[in-house]
């Protein structure tokens, strides 16, 4: 008897081993697949936002694809939601209860909302007036941004390894901004149909970088004190955005929506660009929980080297000394700042 038990036991181990072991390698797969789709999302989005707004033909209003990109994201998250819950009843009584039955607790988070669809609107700006590779270059400074809301919002604690590659990062996408600026020749060989101000989209993407990193240590400050998921505040977002976003819209295009329609100027590509720019922060929060900041890294400089190539060959950028060394200086900081991360203190947990 004592046998049976011990082999039944033995095998019941082997078993457990097993699904532990494919549940590692599940996770393993689908953290470098979401990293390799994030390398992609990043690059595609910044490349295909250019390509949009700098075409020839009709040009749509960014503000309308702003509130589809917030229309997407809410969506998407209230089907995780519902898958999650399992059963509609369940679905719309946690809706009921961490939503309609909390104003207070949205009211919160129109904060961070309010700063997003802000932002989006403003990459359009910025990449309508700078190369894809400069700006994904320039874009990173809100990894500067985010770290100093960190230290006085959160307050939290940077390596000396962290502040040298804040300094570095800052150098780096300073020696970018001061190379030479194309001449006529090559804006009439990239087929740019709209005015190019770097002047205005340097202005910008600074803006952005300072409300990204504003509103991304909010939301994680709201995050943290309370017990929603990350999909709950996401619908939240999501929903807050798209109403100012529709506000935005009626301010500064209500006119030609009207005489337009909505969706005047867009196509498949536009189409595309929306989801791209929607289920990026998504996929951000999939990283986040199965990968870590290194690999991040790895996906943000990846990101920037594959969109100078394509910009070489798509948008005739040329390379200049001052643009290869300041992107590396860029890659360089981004690397370091996400690889010595400071351990967290004794006795602590970790967020």
């Amino acid at each position: 008897m004592s046998a049976t038990s011990a082999s039944v036991s033995e095998n019941t181990r082997d078993l457990e081993e097993g699904k532990m072991a494919k549940t590692g390698n599940s996770q393993e797969v689908l953290k470098y697949f979401s990293l390799v789709c994030l390398t992609l999302q990043n690059a595609l989005l910044i490349l295909v936002m250019r390509y949009v707004r700098t075409r020839e033909g009709d040009m749509f209003m960014a503000t309308t694809a702003v509130i589809l990109s917030e229309v997407l994201k809410f969506s998407s998250c209230l089907l995780l939601i519902l898958f999650q819950e399992g059963s509609l009843k369940r679905f719309l009584q946690r809706l009921h209860e961490d939503i309609f039955q909390q104003p207070l607790d949205c009211l919160k988070v129109s904060v961070p909302s309010f700063i997003y669809t802000l932002q989006n609107n403003l990459l359009y700006v910025a990449v309508s007036n700078l190369d894809a590779a400069t700006f994904q270059v320039t874009y990173q400074l809100k990894i500067l941004t985010t770290a100093i809301f960190s230290v006085f919002m959160l307050k939290k604690q940077l390596s000396k390894l962290q502040w040298i590659a804040l300094l570095i990062l800052f150098v780096g996408v300073s020696i970018v901004q001061m190379q030479p600026t194309a001449d006529k020749k090559d804006a009439k060989e990239e087929k740019v149909t709209t005015e190019q101000n770097p002047v205005k989209g340097l202005i910008a993407v600074i803006i952005s970088c300072l409300m990204s990193g504003f509103a991304g240590v909010y939301f994680e400050k709201i995050l943290k004190g309370t017990n929603q998921s990350v999909w709950l505040r996401n619908v939240q977002l999501g929903m807050l955005g798209s109403v100012i976003g529709v506000i935005t819209m009626l301010i500064k295009d209500g006119e030609s929506v009207k005489e337009k329609g909505f969706f005047f100027g867009y196509d498949g590509v536009v189409m595309f660009l929306v989801c791209l720019q929607s289920f990026g922060g998504l996929l951000v929060a999939v990283v986040v929980k199965y990968a870590d900041n290194i690999l991040k890294g790895f996906a943000t400089s990846a990101a920037i080297v594959i969109s100078c190539i394509a910009s070489i060959y798509f948008f005739k950028f040329q390379l200049s000394i001052q643009f290869v060394v300041g992107a590396s200086f860029v890659m360089l900081a981004v690397y370091v700042y996400s690889r010595f991360v400071p351990a967290p203190p004794k006795g602590s947990q970790s967020a």
